[in-house]
């Protein structure tokens, strides 16, 4: 089992799929990665050498991956919410920071949808 960037990567996928399970690394960027290795990109994880792990590994420290990117990305968002421009109160109420709509859609953000009843009237 490769362990790459504090992560092991599974077995039986194509090294080029088994890089995205890394937080950071999306298929363009694992594509990227596997060209400037020379490595086949429908290699089995299992089927990689050492020295193909470590040459992998060599080029994935030039970016910022896991906790450093995590962390990068709360103390951005905490750095809006503080500063308090609309994109920092959107973060905090939760909502849709990039110009959704909210009347129909982002269901995920607001939970579950609750019906209001309407009034009922006096009959005589």
């Amino acid at each position: 089992m490769a362990r790459i960037a504090g992560v092991n990567l599974p077995k039986e996928k194509r090294i080029e799929a088994a890089l995205t399970v890394i937080y950071g690394i999306g298929r363009q960027l694992s594509s990227k990665i596997i060209k400037e290795s020379k490595i086949n990109p429908d290699t089995k994880v299992q089927d990689l050498s050492e020295e193909e792990v470590t040459i992998i590994r060599n080029i994935i420290e030039k970016f910022p991956l896991e906790g450093d990117l995590r962390r990068k990305i709360a103390m951005d968002v905490k750095h809006l919410q503080e500063i308090g421009c609309y994109r920092g109160f959107r973060h905090k109420k939760g909502l849709p920071v990039r110009g959704q709509r909210t009347r129909y859609n982002c269901r995920t953000r607001k939970g579950k949808k609750k019906t209001v009843a309407n009034k009922k009237t006096v009959t005589k």
